[in-house]
């Protein structure tokens, strides 16, 4: 079917008026890349053309492996040293230079180090590793002026500063002298794309600079590289496999798959006429906001579940009994204080539970969402016991009768946690990479102890097929195989001892949009086959609005809004609430995210709610109280609510 249907070259598109009369700043022509190697030769780019027109965005869409960011390496000449452009040009047009082939430009060369960093510059996906560990921020930003200008420390240090200020950094002086670490997700991304601005280059490439923030620091960071094209008016080139932040940024799309260009146009034209079947797919497979019966996502590649190989799993108690209950829970963690004050390191208490109380009945999907540090994960700990709480009770109900996890001896925890399972949100990094697939299933059954070792290879063969994967794969090593195949790995070391509830901790934010689909649909059929109980963190919500049927919504260690799916995204009432769902980039160029009222950067963690949700640090939280059927809301007056609900019906926060 792919092969019927018409294949379009970025060529075929007409210009844009405003750079019709221009040329192109940045043009590719026929780029192949292959990967030369003992095992073979995996051509990874084959015949791309792309050209991204001053002052423009450009977005390269596709799956991991569609060659995205291969495109990329070979733009900055960071290919490694087994990858080899075998035909085709990249033409870039220098401000000192002229025209340029990057394509047949040594990579070492003078020129090419001349262009490297002053006129393109790149935003990486993971700012951790992109920074080094044993710098300050001053140093790593200033190094790019070092590098191509020459120029005092004074000036390098002031320019640091001016940047840090372009990009929104909180107290940029201060900045300078901290280390990568001691930042936050969000703030480490601004700091990378300072450094990638310091030279102000004429065009940046942004590889996935959002993939792994949550939905309001994505919204920042989206309306901060808008914000900054506006004001330096540079050319960027994003490659990203969100539709969600396309449909935001970009103005023209190209769309990769095996290496090629597949399709490509302006944004409304992809969005509203795709006519590829490829990019038909990627559409379908991207959870959206609708309100109505949760549709099953269309992901390109499906996942078939051996239903024989879950044969009794099926939950032991009554669908729609209380399974787990959480109430009054605190937890708190000391920190130490500034160790540079002489004389002095004063301890600083973090709340990072402050009374949470939650109930999950079999059979159900709880989603829980929030920013970064609202508390989701420290949940998911303190309820698998991996983190001792203040105060506050955990209660598991059993054959033998309800259980406190909090009052439990260890010989009860580990009985316990057979029926609590925890999927994590790194695969690669949760699997030990020198062990094989089948020991890593097997060694759950060895730790409790519960299996004949004659009998390890059927149930390890049962577990793979109940995944969709094939039983050869447990001779493999982790690193072989796909971040979708590796989370599938992880869903099968967690259904090893038949639990009753699984905790879902990001488990799909780090994969494309189609994988992501594989693994919620296979996740929504474990759960029917086996009548498996989830709690299921995310910062999605377009995600959270697929899979569950119960939402939580945590703000500063506090749960703020608990409501059924639809009845949270039809009437949402906390402010936290409206906030998350305003911020969500929606795959419609027709529905624009309202950067305008985004709250400003550095803000999070000091809240100024409106009365009646207004919370003081000093005093006692607000209840949550009951304002329709299930639907509940910390605040401090029901009166109030009562009326912003009426006010709020036919709202909805969600579109």
């Amino acid at each position: 079917m792919a092969s019927e249907a018409p294949v379009l070259e970025f060529r075929d598109v007409v210009p844009m008026p405003a750079a019709a009369h221009r040329p192109a700043l940045l043009a590719i022509d026929n780029l192949s890349v292959e990967f030369r190697s003992m095992a073979g030769t995996v051509k990874a780019v084959n015949g791309l053309s792309l050209a991204v027109p001053p002052g423009r965005t450009v977005a390269v869409v596709g799956e991991s492996g569609s060659g995205k960011s291969v495109t990329s390496q070979a733009i900055l000449g960071l290919l490694p040293k087994s990858g080899v452009i075998t035909s085709g040009s990249i033409l870039f047009r220098d401000d000192t230079m002229g025209e340029v082939d990057l394509a047949t430009l040594p990579r070492v060369s003078p020129q090419f180090r001349a262009i490297r960093g002053r006129s393109i510059a790149m935003v990486f996906q993971e700012p951790m590793t992109a920074f080094s560990p044993l710098h300050t921020l001053g140093d790593q930003i200033g190094e790019g002026i070092a590098i191509h200008e020459r120029v005092g420390r004074a000036e390098i240090a002031e320019r640091v500063k001016e940047t840090l200020r372009l990009v929104q950094f909180p107290e940029p002086d201060r900045a300078v002298k901290m280390y990568p670490f001691e930042l936050s997700g969000g703030l480490r991304q601004r700091a990378m794309i300072a450094m990638a601005l310091i030279c102000r280059p004429s065009l940046l490439i942004a590889d996935e600079p959002t993939t792994a923030l949550d939905v309001t620091l994505q919204a920042q960071v989206l309306k901060l590289l808008r914000d900054l094209q506006r004001e330096l008016k540079m050319a960027v080139l994003l490659i990203t496999h969100d539709l969600g932040v396309v449909a935001n940024l970009a103005e023209d799309v190209v769309v990769m798959h095996h290496g090629k260009v597949v399709e490509s146009g302006p944004t409304e034209a992809i969005f509203n006429r795709p006519r590829h079947p490829y990019l038909i797919s990627l559409m379908k497979a991207v959870p959206d906001f609708e309100l109505g019966e949760q549709r099953r996502l269309t992901p390109i590649r499906e996942i078939k579940v051996d239903p024989d190989a879950l044969m009794g799993r099926k939950s032991s108690g009554t669908p729609g009994e209380t399974l787990l209950s959480v109430s009054n829970l605190n937890k708190s963690f000391s920190l130490r204080g500034d160790r540079r004050i002489f004389g002095r390191s004063p301890l600083l208490k973090i709340h990072a539970l402050r009374d949470v109380s939650l109930t999950i009945r079999r059979g159900e999907s709880v989603g829980l969402v929030g920013e970064s540090g609202s508390g989701k994960t420290t949940l998911a700990r303190a309820i698998m016991r991996a983190v001792a709480v203040d105060s506050g009770e955990i209660v598991i109900d059993g054959p033998g009768g309800p259980v406190d996890l909090v009052a439990a001896d260890r010989q009860t925890l580990f009985a316990i946690r057979k029926r609590m399972q925890y999927v994590f949100q790194d695969p690669f990094s949760s699997l030990d990479p020198r062990m094989t697939v089948g020991a890593i299933l097997a060694e759950p059954f060895d730790v409790h102890g519960l299996c004949d070792p004659r009998d390890t290879g059927a149930k390890i063969e049962r577990l793979l097929k109940a995944v969709g994967l094939e039983p050869s794969y447990a001779s493999r090593y982790p690193h072989s195989f796909s971040g979708g195949q590796r989370q599938r790995i992880g869903i099968a070391r967690a259904l090893a001892l038949e639990p009753e509830i699984l905790i879902c901790d990001e488990p799909v934010a780090a994969l494309d949009v189609s994988v992501q689909a594989q693994i919620l649909n296979l996740l929504k059929d474990l759960q029917k086959l086996a009548g498996l109980t989830y709690l299921f963190i995310s910062h999605n919500l377009a995600v959270v609005n697929h899979f569950a049927d119960r939402i939580v919504v945590m703000c500063d260690g506090a749960i703020v809004e608990v409501a059924p799916r639809e009845e949270l995204f039809r009437k949402p009432l906390h402010p936290y609430t409206r906030l998350l769902m305003r911020a969500v980039p929606h795959a419609d160029p027709a529905r624009p995210l309202d950067f305008d009222n985004l709250p400003a950067a550095g803000k999070f963690g000091r809240r100024n709610w409106p009365a009646p949700f207004t919370v003081s640090t000093d005093a006692p939280l607000p209840p949550l109280l009951e304002v329709r059927p299930r639907h509940f809301v910390r605040a401090a007056s029901l009166d109030f609510l009562a009326h912003a609900a009426d006010a709020a019906d036919g709202q909805g926060s969600a579109g």
